[in-house]
């Protein structure tokens, strides 16, 4: 089978590594899978790019195609022209700038397939598409009487737990028990301040516990500013952005990691790693997070937050190997391509 991805962002970061996850298992299936990106903003993102990420996956598509937001309506024509000049038979489309273009560009016998990374695609000018995938099981009620499919996280092959924790932390410096992680970008809908202000109750009672804050983002200033004022300097890292493997070995040396809330993708990516790294996962009830916790946070308060991380509970969940979801998603097609 021969499939297209659109994928119209430049950057390594929200869905991009789902996506070539998912490919790269559905290559060593047997099909020929390129994945189309933004080809406009090379230069205008301050986050990695995924070209060459991409490129060295072998998976780059090289047909044309911009594929930008930022296009003017004669280019996304002209994509649309391109797109209905190749030979595939399937067409994946993950952002909504994608899904326009292929709604008017889809080759001849082409299915079209359209992934809802987030909650806010599901309006009512959703353009009709073959089959969908959603992130979460709980968003497969907004598309009844349609095709769809729940669209895990994948995960690389690099999160795995750690043989020698203890020499890990030593090497990056991390001391205190437990040690509880952040692993997100500093923006409002990832709670860090709510994470900070349970962080200073647990360790009222946990006076060894540590806080390890991984990422950047606009409210780094803001987070620092509140551990100060709680005093809690010598007990919270902030780790900054760290990618691939550096990101892998902070995550493995964790023993939690709390994700309070989601951005742009509500797969829980990030819970599945560390799952995959043998960490626990405290989470709220957010897109697909209540499917990978270990523990869930009933209400967003610190109390909550604190009760669920001394809970100790361990879900006995296994990530379902990409080879198996790319195996659902393949039969997506083939169910999307025998229903047209």
């Amino acid at each position: 089978m021969r499939i297209l991805h659109l994928l119209a962002s430049p950057s390594w970061s929200g869905p991009a590594e789902n996506v070539a996850l998912l490919a790269l298992a559905q290559r060593e299936a047997g099909h020929e899978v390129r994945v189309a990106v933004d080809r406009r903003r090379a230069e205008a993102s301050s986050e990695e790019l995924s070209v060459p990420r991409f490129a060295a996956l072998g998976l780059l598509d090289e047909g044309g195609l911009e594929l930008s937001v930022k296009s003017p309506p004669w280019r996304m024509v002209g994509d649309g022209w391109r797109l209905r000049g190749r030979s595939v038979e399937v067409v994946h489309a993950h952002f909504t700038h994608d899904h326009l273009v292929a709604r008017w560009g889809r080759p001849r016998g082409a299915v079209l397939i359209r992934s809802v990374h987030a909650p806010r695609s599901l309006r009512a000018s959703l353009p009709e598409a073959d089959a969908y995938t959603v992130p979460a099981s709980s968003l497969i009620t907004r598309l009844v009487g349609r095709r769809v499919q729940v669209l895990p996280p994948l995960v690389d092959g690099m999160f795995r737990p750690e043989a020698d924790r203890e020499a890990l932390r030593r090497e990056l410096g991390l001391t205190g028990a437990p040690l509880i992680g952040m692993v997100s970008t500093f923006q409002a809908s990832r709670r860090h301040a709510l994470g900070v202000e349970a962080f200073a109750r647990l360790r009222r009672v946990r006076a060894e516990a540590r806080l390890v804050l991984v990422g950047d983002g606009g409210l780094v200033e803001t987070v620092r500013e509140q551990v100060r004022a709680l005093g809690l300097e010598e007990g919270v890292t902030f780790a900054g952005y760290q990618q691939g493997e550096a990101f892998a070995r902070w995550l493995k040396a964790l023993d939690e990691v709390w994700i309070l809330g989601l951005g742009n993708d509500w797969s829980a990516r990030a819970a599945a790693q560390a799952r995959a790294c043998g960490v626990r996962v405290v989470a709220v009830e957010e897109g697909n997070l209540p499917s990978l916790a270990d523990a869930r946070v009933e209400e967003l308060t610190p109390e909550a937050v604190v009760a669920a991380s001394e809970s100790g509970e361990r879900a006995l969940v296994e990530h379902p190997g990409n080879a198996r979801i790319a195996a659902d998603v393949l039969a997506l097609y083939e169910r999307a391509r025998a229903g047209r």
